[in-house]
């Protein structure tokens, strides 16, 4: 398992987006490419830190605290913000909106991460004129709980399940979850499957009734290692005498297997911000049903240069539970929130538009 790891963090870097990319315009392109996603990058992290600290100060002055990060007002439309319609007039911005049924996205993050992961999605999401909500699920990003107490899927899952919960009777939503947050989206999916309009799981465990979350990964990383009860990847939250309660990669690890094509800020970001993963949801079998799971418009987007949960075993996820719609990023680490924003905003665009 060392090797593979150390294999995965040597492998070259590659660039790409959707499919193949076009090489017109030569170097001038390059920098201009790389300037507008700069633009973003500072934009979206300014937007973020803000938020973050709205968040904290709402919880100094109240003594609660929102899980959601992103909101639904309109902002003003920046005319340098490089995105798919740079060249849409504001006339005809919504016109094109009348053809998104369902406008509000919820994104749910994948293991160790929290809201913070997705602030390049909402910025693009805002600018387009839809509604994102980012959520921190139980013990995670700047939610209190002490993640040594996360045992269940149900409370791991719950600040989703709440949110759904409040939304207006006639509402319905578009599920966006990363990763392990697959999971999650699935038994949202299984217990209310009236609220969502999509779901779509992006690089994510969608598995079938009676798998576990944590068999999509061991399968790819192989668990002798890195689950025996010498393994130095295993937090025992309630002392060495009982089960572990967490499992979190370090930090030279992670950046192999997750972050292998992500810029440097991001990984940066990653570093401060991740917590360990509880394990108690991650071993939970799945219960889901024909009627309910069953019906739900599921759309898969797979990560082509993921080290984390590699091309082919998302392959055989999509192949053993078949989506309705499979997209494609090409040059994507684990984490296309922070190497390929713009690849997957539109991926979501187009998904939200099918009808």
């Amino acid at each position: 398992m060392g090797n593979k790891i150390m294999c995965m963090m040597k492998k070259d870097k590659k660039n790409g987006g959707i499919g193949s990319r076009s090489k017109r315009g030569g170097s001038m392109s390059k920098r201009k490419s790389s300037m507008e996603e700069e633009l973003v990058h500072r934009q979206a992290l300014a937007m973020a830190i803000q938020q973050h600290n709205q968040l904290s100060q709402r919880f100094d002055n109240n003594g609660s605290m929102s899980r959601r990060i992103g909101s639904t007002s309109s902002r003003r439309r920046p005319t340098n913000l490089a995105d798919p319609f740079a060249n849409t007039s504001h006339k005809q911005l919504p016109e094109f909106l009348e053809n998104i049924k369902t406008k509000k996205f919820v994104l749910v993050h994948g293991e160790g991460f929290g809201a913070w992961c997705w602030y390049k999605t909402i910025a693009l999401l805002e600018e387009t004129g839809l509604h994102p909500v980012a959520l921190d699920l139980t013990g995670s990003g700047i939610d209190l709980t002490d993640t040594n107490n996360v045992a269940t899927l149900a409370e791991y899952s719950k600040p989703l399940i709440d949110f759904l919960e409040k939304l207006p009777e006639d509402e319905k939503v578009i599920l966006v979850g990363h990763s392990s947050g697959g999971a999650c989206i699935s038994y949202a999916l299984e217990l209310l499957p009236e609220k969502i309009s999509k779901a779509v799981y992006l690089c994510a465990t969608m598995i079938s009734d009676g798998q576990r979350p944590f068999d999509v990964f061991a399968e790819e990383l192989g668990s002798e290692e890195l689950f025996s009860p010498e393994s130095k990847f295993l937090v025992y939250g309630n002392g060495k005498d009982n089960p572990a309660t967490g499992f979190m990669f370090e930090k030279q690890h992670m950046h192999g297997l997750y972050f292998n094509q992500s810029p440097a800020k991001d990984v940066a970001l990653a570093m401060v911000s991740m917590r360990h993963i509880p394990l108690g949801p991650m071993m939970e079998k799945m219960s889901l049903s024909a009627e309910k799971y069953g019906t739900g418009r599921r759309f898969y987007i797979q990560s082509l240069d993921d080290n984390a949960l590699s091309p082919d075993i998302q392959e055989k996820l999509v192949r053993e539970n078949p989506p309705e719609g499979v997209f494609k990023i090409k040059g994507s680490d684990h984490c296309p929130f922070f190497s390929k924003p713009q690849s997957l905003h539109k991926i979501l665009l187009e998904i939200a538009q099918i009808q």
